[in-house]
């Protein structure tokens, strides 16, 4: 006979949580809940997996909430705190696997790799005496490997290049860390460019780290890049929110039926309180990205450029659970200081909700202002200079920017989506990574004199027919000039960093270049940001 205590039912269902024991302990759905499980426990025709029936309950309870509630496995936890936790533990490498063989494309910087000498290049062949080259391993089985806790050893066996015989490491895992921040450049000679891919645990040192590094190459305006930042934690939100309003404002509040309204504001101590701020946003920038927007919009610290955001004003508080599994519940909604809350509508199901974005790409939306329609019940004014400013659906840039696809063709999408492209550059600084240091010193050298000539575009066009992706001529030259920079891009990335792959790829984006216009020219900056513009200018 299955039994529960009293007590491990409130901790299950309410952990974390203050709550007060009414008289009647078991209600009469959660006796209907019970004496459902235990039923089918007891009768059903075939074997039952008790564990899964329990997290097929909750997860059924869930979604009849919202799209942001979740339950989430014990490994589900794990993978997923990695990126905001802002660092794992293994051995500290960026590989490929290659003609099934494993290939180090960079040690990270300050990792235990690099401490002990592998380079980029190194083939790893075998993994504590194990043969893992021609095996067909794949890259669940790398991070099953390579991945361990801090202070263990793994033994790498390498083949390099110029050297004759097998070369054996001992490395000694450590914590490895996961950058947020993932471009940092001087995108005009006072104008400075920040990509923030995530908000983890680790932005805000991040940020600082890239602010002062601009700074001394002489930053007055600075660009800040959320496009598809698809959130992360409210306190990086907020740090970094905090680091570009002056004086102690107000930032974010929460508040839910539960819990009692929360506010949070800068500090007096931001790094960049003056001076032109353009922050770009698009449909992929969600939550914690909207929460920055927001402020900066509200405060009208800063203009807003690119297209309509994601539109998620849900606040989630994580329940841990005894296995490691945890509840992701909505506890709150969140709202912008002129009291905006830019949750899009979810009363139509899960799939509606999921499919919204697209939807803006078949409605023109992304390809147009005029396809964009706001509720005028839903205007609000900023706080300091009175613009309108919409709630609901997502946050509008200041400056709308629609989708460029003039360079995009289907045969560039081919080359790319067969992972021809990334093949090819791989193999490419594989075979000439000696020669490229020796010619190209530094990145700047590089960014000025390599160029992506035709008999390297025709080499990569080769490799597209051997994989089955035919030649189109007319789609090759309307995507060449893109090509020939993805080419040179990754060929930095490889060699440098992410950093240097954005500083050669976004000056061929028209939102960019948009971006450093307005931050470069005080006129054009103060017009839009002035008490009649509003907050739906076109370009």
């Amino acid at each position: 006979m299955f039994k529960i205590k009293i007590s491990r039912v409130i901790f299950l269902l309410l952990s974390g949580a203050t709550f007060t024991v009414k008289a009647q302990l078991f209600d009469e759905n959660l006796q209907k809940l019970q004496m459902s499980w235990q039923l089918i426990n007891a009768f059903y025709v075939d074997t039952v997996n008790e564990n899964k029936l329990t997290e097929s309950a909750i997860e059924g309870m869930l979604k009849t909430l919202d799209p942001h509630s979740a339950y989430i496995s014990a490994d589900e936890v794990k993978k997923m705190n990695e990126p905001l936790d802002g660092s794992f533990e293994g051995i500290g490498i960026q590989f490929n696997i290659m003609n099934d063989t494993l290939i180090v494309v960079n040690p990270i910087s300050g990792g235990p790799s690099e401490k002990v000498g592998i380079i980029a290049g190194d083939r790893i062949v075998s993994v504590d005496g194990k043969n893992i080259a021609g095996i067909g391993i794949k890259n669940s089985d790398v991070f099953r490997m390579l991945r361990g806790a801090k202070g263990t050893e793994v033994k790498l066996g390498i083949k390099r290049k110029g050297e004759k015989d097998m070369l054996t490491f001992i490395v000694v895992r450590d914590k490895i860390p996961i950058y947020s921040v993932d471009a940092s450049y001087m995108a005009a000679p006072v104008t400075g460019y920040i990509r923030i891919s995530r908000f983890a645990m680790t932005t805000n040192d991040e940020f600082i780290k890239a602010m002062n590094k601009l700074k001394k190459q002489g930053l007055k305006n600075l660009i800040i890049d959320l496009r598809g930042n698809g959130g992360g934690y409210l306190k990086a939100a907020t740090d970094i929110a905090g680091q570009l309003l002056d004086g102690k404002k107000l930032i974010v509040y929460t508040e839910g039926m539960a819990s009692p309204k929360k506010e949070y504001f800068a500090s007096n101590h931001g790094m960049f309180r003056d001076g032109n701020l353009v922050v770009l946003i698009d449909e992929g920038s969600a939550s914690a990205s909207e929460i920055v927007s927001g402020a900066i919009q509200d405060w009208d610290r800063g203009v807003l450029v690119g297209r309509r955001s994601f539109g998620k004003g849900l606040v989630q508080r994580p329940f841990s659970l005894p296995d490691g599994s945890m509840i992701r519940l909505t506890i709150a909604k969140y709202y912008t200081p002129s009291g905006r809350c830019i949750q899009k509508d979810y009363t139509h199901g899960l799939t509606a909700y999921e499919m919204e974005v697209y939807d803006r790409f078949e409605d023109g939306e992304v390809f147009s202002k005029d396809s964009v329609h706001l509720a005028d019940s839903l205007k609000y004014k900023t706080k300091v200079l009175g613009r309108t400013v919409y709630g609901g659906g997502g946050i509008m840039p200041d400056v709308y920017i629609p989708m460029d696809t003039s360079m995009y063709s289907k045969y560039y999408r081919d080359i790319v989506a067969t992972g021809v492209l990334n093949r090819f550059v791989l193999n490419y600084v594989d075979r000439n990574r000696n020669s490229l240091a020796l010619d190209y010193p530094d990145f700047h050298y590089f960014n000025t004199h390599f160029v992506v000539g035709d008999d390297l575009m025709g080499r990569l066009i080769e490799e597209g027919e051997k994989a089955g992706v035919k030649k189109n001529d007319e789609e090759y030259k309307k995507s060449e000039e893109y090509m020939k920079a993805q080419v040179k891009a990754l060929i930095a990335r490889d060699l440098w960093s992410s950093s240097e792959y954005f500083e050669v790829m976004n000056p061929l984006n028209t939102l960019y270049k948009k971006a450093v216009e307005i931050a470069g020219n005080k006129a054009g900056y103060s017009k839009i940001l002035s008490p009649d513009t509003g907050s739906t200018q076109k370009k």
